[in-house]
């Protein structure tokens, strides 16, 4: 399925925006409206093959078959966590602490300017013990013991790998399938393609947060929830930690809703009459915005106002639940999205880069992410909502076996970045769980059992929301563009049905 407009009415608008034909193109903008109300889901609801729930936006031809996910909360780790002290148990690092990097393991690899040449370097064992846990035996580092209680919820996935071996061109590929900005993110597709249940609040929200104190921060990038060359209603709308979440949703002092009403009226009305005039999709984006801002003006006090949330389930995400801009706070406001029909909820922790703060900061990290990761689990199984919702956990790549660092200097013990194997888990949304996929070599330096690239990944996903990756197309500088760009493969075998 190509999402492009006919040559005809493409080139119509086009010449449109252009003002080729000025003010004498009577008629056009009227058809232009039209078919970009249908082409970017604006027209009346179209019903979907996930169940009765109406679905505002998206392309009517989608989804291509019926969904395993209705939704997707990504809870996505900045700085990139280190597989090897997390998730993947290897005896062997172990048994190696503080011996040199087998040359073999290495060839030709390339790592980051800070590690320079690995040749010489110095395996790491992990910083705390491993054990099996639940019936399914995954093995998880003691740092992550909530994690550790729903091992038979998750899928972990041992064998990603990517080709970026630094920050913001990795993030963008895991999250955009490009490593420069400027290509839509996974929730402006999602937003563009399926639309979402809810006309009252964003279709993509973001959340952001970061542990305290910490001295590896990461940059959150407006492009990392981008909507690139889609039109801009389907970027991310970032939700604040202070304040209102969302800037201007409340009304100025002597505004009431009354009067608001009759502006946006107003306003919408010259936007309107623009639009026929001039066929610009940003000016259907304006028009949308406002509109949905108004909504908000009710929506967003409900979804902040945690006074109906049980003392349990609050205790439950841990401390700093109830403080807006915590990483706890952000899960808990990702399940109440998810209960109101918000399509895909993107949260980025920061902090994870922990290049010579190893037995420091990564026990930081682990607090404030453990508890809330596994408790937005359990709070969806229990609220019957995690069967079709795909919730991710992981970061843009591993970190390096080997040591970044003096081995004798222990406080200053760290690991560089590592994109040849990393570690991603998945629950709920269609994934088996209870199940590992993939496996790196006996270092956890290179995968050798069923890779699993990013595009596959990204590939996957879009399969566990009744898309294929091949069909959802967009049409831009003269080609059709996707999400796995001209790669990428479903990943059937952590699927629990094919």
């Amino acid at each position: 399925m190509s999402s492009a407009l006919n040559p005809i009415t493409e080139n119509q608008l086009h010449q449109t925006r252009r003002q080729f034909f000025g003010r004498s193109a009577a008629g056009l903008g009227t058809a232009a409206l039209a078919s970009l109300l249908d082409r970017d889901g604006l027209a009346a609801p179209a019903a979907t093959t996930a169940g009765p729930a109406p679905r505002f936006g998206g392309l009517p031809s989608l989804p291509d078959f019926a969904p395993q996910a209705k939704r997707v909360i990504y809870l996505f780790q900045n700085g990139a966590p280190t597989h090897v002290d997390l998730f993947d148990w290897k005896p062997a690092l172990k048994k190696m602490h503080a011996q040199p990097v087998p040359s073999s393991y290495i060839g030709d690899r390339r790592f980051s300017t800070m590690t320079g040449k690995a040749d010489g370097k110095l395996l790491l064992a992990p910083v705390e013990p491993f054990a099996q846990h639940g019936q399914s035996g995954a093995w998880v580092s003691e740092l992550m013991p909530y994690t550790a209680k729903i091992a038979d919820e998750l899928c972990f996935v041992k064998s990603l790998h990517t080709e970026q071996v630094n920050h913001a061109p990795a993030i963008n590929f895991m999250l955009s399938g490009g490593e420069m900005p400027g290509r839509p993110t996974v929730g402006a597709w999602l937003t563009y393609g399926l639309g979402s249940e809810s006309d009252e609040l964003p279709a993509f929200v973001v959340m952001t947060s970061i542990t305290k104190d910490t001295s590896c921060g990461q940059i959150f990038y407006d492009f990392y929830w981008g909507s690139g060359f889609l039109p801009s209603r389907f970027q991310g709308v970032k939700f604040r930690g202070s304040g209102d979440p969302v800037l201007y949703v409340s009304n100025p002092d002597g505004i009431d809703r009354q009067v608001r009403r009759g502006w946006l009226d107003d306003i919408a009305a010259i936007n309107e009459r623009k639009l026929q005039e001039f066929g610009d999709p940003e000016i259907a984006t304006r028009i949308a915005q406002y509109e949905m801002g108004f909504k908000m003006q009710r929506s967003i006090p409900e979804l902040a106002d945690l006074s109906d949330e049980s003392r349990q389930t609050l205790d439950m995400y841990g401390p700093g639940v109830e403080q807006p801009g915590t990483f706890a706070h952000n899960c808990l406001i990702a399940r109440r999205l998810a209960e109101r029909g918000c399509r895909y909820v993107q949260l980025m922790h920061a902090g994870w880069d922990q290049h010579n703060s190893l037995t420091t900061e990564l026990y930081n990290q682990c607090r404030d992410t453990d508890q809330p990761s596994a408790a937005l689990v359990q709070d969806l199984k229990q609220r019957g909502l995690l069967d079709d919702t795909l919730v991710i956990w992981g970061g843009e790549f591993g970190r390096t076996p080997f040591l970044q660092g003096d081995i004798n200097n222990q406080p200053r013990w760290g690991r560089d970045h590592h994109p040849y194997a990393f570690t991603t888990w998945m629950a709920g949304g269609g994934v088996k769980p209870g199940t590992s996929y993939g496996a790196t070599d006996d270092l956890g330096i290179n995968v050798v059992e069923n890779p699993v690239h990013v595009h596959d990944f990204q590939a996957t996903l879009l399969h566990l929301m009744g898309i294929d990756h091949e069909r959802l197309t967009y049409k831009f500088q003269g080609r059709q563009f996707r999400l796995t760009d001209i790669h990428g493969h479903v990943v059937k075998d952590i699927l629990a049905s094919v």
